[in-house]
């Protein structure tokens, strides 16, 4: 009797359910969503999250050091110049900041897809004109575009927030009339122009869905640009201005007491660093998840 030999096949390795979760959702973009979380719900309960009012002052508690440099919980991350309590305006600025960065992104989306869908649409003359005035804004610094309309019109928080939605508005443009452009060489746009659909329809409802990952990945770079913006600027003066305090305003202010009391700027800073980061990394994962090509 012949022995039968038997190849023994190989069966692939099961991954656990974890090793499945940190696949799709890797701990650091986890970390950043947690942290944007934060940001979030910070900025959303600053009134009520704030221990003391962010302009109340106490001169015999000015200079206080934080809990980390042997300070007391009254004042958990010290206090600054004027005895003004640094957890209260921090809390007060990360509101102030994600509000100008949000509604500044957001004007910025809005403003060029529209000139996007606009050039696609009229062509030539209508083109060539948006063409132009993207060239030109791209071609231009936007610090010293936005220096020199804050010098000359003065500074409000409207303006200063319409001023930051004029950032990176070129770059929604170009996507979005790239990508109109290649929809309706596809055909369905030219499809439902046949059936008597309205061009704010198509664009609206059909061609605007079919972008929309690309732009929300391009908010996740605009973003942080506007918050580093808000924060340079702020710094030099030209951006939020007092009563009201932002984080490149704490930062300005701390920056005439770093080696007395370092924790003015330290605090205000790690705030900015770990925004930005966070939200750049959430945008590198909705690329990779959003993007067939790299799946």
């Amino acid at each position: 009797m012949t022995e039968r030999a038997f190849t023994a096949i190989p069966r692939p390795i099961e991954r656990s359910r974890t090793a499945r979760f940190f696949e799709a959702w890797p701990p650091l973009t986890l970390l950043a969503m947690a942290w944007v979380a934060l940001m979030l719900v910070v900025a959303l309960g600053a009134d009520w999250l704030a221990p003391y009012h962010f302009a109340a002052l106490d001169l015999k508690a000015r200079l206080q050091p934080p809990i980390l440099f042997g300070g007391t919980w009254r004042h958990a991350l010290g206090t600054d110049e004027l005895g003004r309590d640094v957890l209260s305006r921090l809390i007060v600025s990360i509101r102030i900041s994600v509000l100008i960065a949000l509604f500044g992104t957001l004007i910025a989306a809005t403003l060029g897809t529209t000139l996007g869908f606009v050039a696609a649409h009229f062509r030539r003359s209508v083109e060539w004109l948006i063409l132009t005035l993207i060239d030109f804004q791209a071609s231009m610094p936007f610090l010293i575009i936005a220096l020199a309309v804050l010098a000359f019109f003065g500074n409000s928080l409207v303006l200063f927030v319409c001023l930051m939605g004029l950032n990176s508005w070129e770059r929604y443009a170009r996507i979005a009339r790239g990508l109109t452009l290649s929809a309706n060489e596809q055909g369905y746009a030219g499809a439902i122009r046949q059936l008597g659909a309205s061009s704010w329809r198509i664009y609206g409802l059909h061609v605007l869905p079919n972008i929309a990952s690309t732009l929300i990945v391009s908010m996740t770079i605009t973003f942080p640009e506007t918050i580093l913006l808000e924060s340079g600027l702020s710094f030099l003066g030209l951006g939020v201005q007092p009563p009201l305090s932002s984080l490149g305003n704490m930062v300005g202010y701390g920056r005439e007491y770093i080696t007395r009391a370092s924790w003015i700027l330290l605090f205000p800073s790690a705030v900015i660093i770990l925004t930005t980061l966070s939200i750049s990394i959430l945008g590198d994962w909705l690329r990779d998840r959003l993007d067939p090509t790299l799946r």
